[in-house]
């Protein structure tokens, strides 16, 4: 099987996972509707692949982590639906539909979101019965971590912190590490637990993840300054128009397209101690360097 064969059933897992796991639910309450709008509205799901892919790279059973892959993917949606409020970023678009709180309004997307994140926990501590339990409980507290104030909800407090204000590079490092970065490192370490890793394993995979999220950070800064918004999914220019410093601002586009090739490669190099067994990782690096969305 090729590597885009692998990442389509990959993906294809977890939308089928997603599509069932509110089934059974009342159909027309509006919090269960708001809830899978946004999360089954599409996405690279990058954060579960790289929990599946890393648990395989380790030696473990993708297959008996998917319901991990798929609650830090419920997890990230809530952080996307709560980005998007008014009293955060204030977009009325993402992934090309109307974000949730122009469908539902502010309070039921609020709601939507915190459910969506004390299921993201129910998921795992519930349907983790396969595993040891010291490994299901080790991934539940590194993504708690990677969550939380430590984590993304601290990185969007310096996002929001930092509007209007003339930020450093190393500020800027330290907000993408958090916001963006935190959640893409669990995935990996995620992965890595649960198939039994060891800690250099986990120091290995979580390499991987810091160089891949600042590239991916990078990236995404590109593309709201010379993106093509239908294919992008949302407006294009809400950085400067928020008054947001980010890598383009400090480095140009120029640098900052070698700097994603520059931390791409030493992604891969990360992951040298796993030989042939992190070809799928090394190849999903490289194909995230020249994106679109």
């Amino acid at each position: 099987m090729n590597y885009k064969e692998q990442l389509r059933q990959d993906c294809q897992q977890v939308e089928d996972w997603l599509r069932n796991c509110f089934r059974g639910r009342d159909p027309h309450a509006d919090l269960y509707d708001a809830m899978q709008y946004s999360l089954l509205a599409g996405g690279k799901r990058l954060r579960p692949v790289l929990l599946l892919e890393t648990c395989r790279m380790c030696g473990g059973e993708a297959d008996k982590v998917l319901p991990f892959a798929c609650a830090i993917e419920m997890l990230h949606t809530y952080s996307l639906i709560h980005d998007d409020l008014p009293a955060m970023d204030n977009d009325d678009l993402r992934r090309g539909r109307p974000t949730n709180h122009k469908v539902y309004g502010e309070a039921t997307a609020i709601l939507a979101g915190d459910a969506l994140l004390t299921a993201a926990f129910e998921t795992m501590l519930e349907q983790g019965g396969d595993l040891p339990p010291e490994r299901v409980l080790a991934a539940a507290a590194c993504l708690g971590r990677a969550a939380g104030a430590r984590g993304m909800v601290g990185g969007q407090a310096l996002d929001m912190a930092g509007e209007g204000h003339a930020l450093s590079l190393s500020d800027v490092e330290e907000l993408q590490r958090l916001k963006t970065g935190a959640l893409i490192a669990a995935a990996v370490e995620m992965g890595c637990i649960l198939a039994g890793g060891s800690a250099d394993d986990r120091a290995a995979v979580v390499r991987y993840a810091q160089k891949l999220g600042l590239a991916f950070q990078i990236r995404d800064d590109m593309l709201d300054v010379a993106g093509d918004e239908q294919t992008l999914g949302k407006p294009i220019g809400s950085d400067a128009e928020n008054e947001k410093t980010t890598f383009v601002t400090l480095k140009g586009l120029e640098r900052c397209q070698e700097l994603v090739e520059e931390l791409t490669g030493e992604a891969q190099q990360a992951l040298s101690p796993f030989g042939e067994a992190a070809g799928f990782l090394c190849w999903l690096a490289g194909e995230l360097v020249g994106r679109s969305n």
